[in-house]
């Protein structure tokens, strides 16, 4: 009809295909670490940790690009959990350092397989040179909606 518009419709549209393919990867990753007594969060910061840490929690939020509360939840539960210990940050005395147990270190191959493992799941079918354009085809993508994002992002 006429003056009503473009009907929409959502598998017309890349971010659709995008955000589907998210969410259906994470969850199988997710299904993959629940073995492991894990999910993808919290591996990611374990996975961090591991490479990087010991680590602020300030420093893992801004890495993680969650909330300041989504972490401190994360952590005092990985805390409870045996896979990351607290301790006095040196530098900062109000401050902690976060970094892997022993426990969770033993892990970390594991969690690594699963996660490649996923991977390979995900792109099964793909040729090694299609994989690789998806994954800058993909990166291009975000790279414009931070571009777009930037101008409407509420001054800090």
């Amino acid at each position: 009809m006429e003056g009503e518009g473009e009907r929409w419709v959502p598998e017309r549209y890349a971010a659709y295909w995008i955000n589907h393919s998210s969410r259906k990867v994470i969850r199988l990753h997710e299904l993959r670490l629940r073995p492991l007594g894990l999910s993808m969060a919290n591996a990611a910061v374990l996975l961090t940790l591991a490479e990087g840490g010991p680590l602020s929690q300030k420093d893992l939020t801004r890495l993680a690009r969650v909330e300041q509360p989504t972490m401190a939840e994360m952590l005092s539960r990985m805390e409870r959990d045996g896979l990351v210990c607290r301790q006095r940050n040196p530098r900062d005395r109000r401050g902690s350092l976060f970094s892997v147990t022993d426990l969770a270190r033993g892990h970390l191959d594991l969690v690594r397989e699963a996660l490649v493992q996923g991977e390979r799941d995900a792109l099964s079918g793909l040729t090694a040179e299609e994989a690789e354009q998806l994954i800058r085809l993909l990166r291009r993508v975000a790279d414009n909606v931070d571009r777009a994002a930037a101008p409407l992002q509420p001054p800090r």
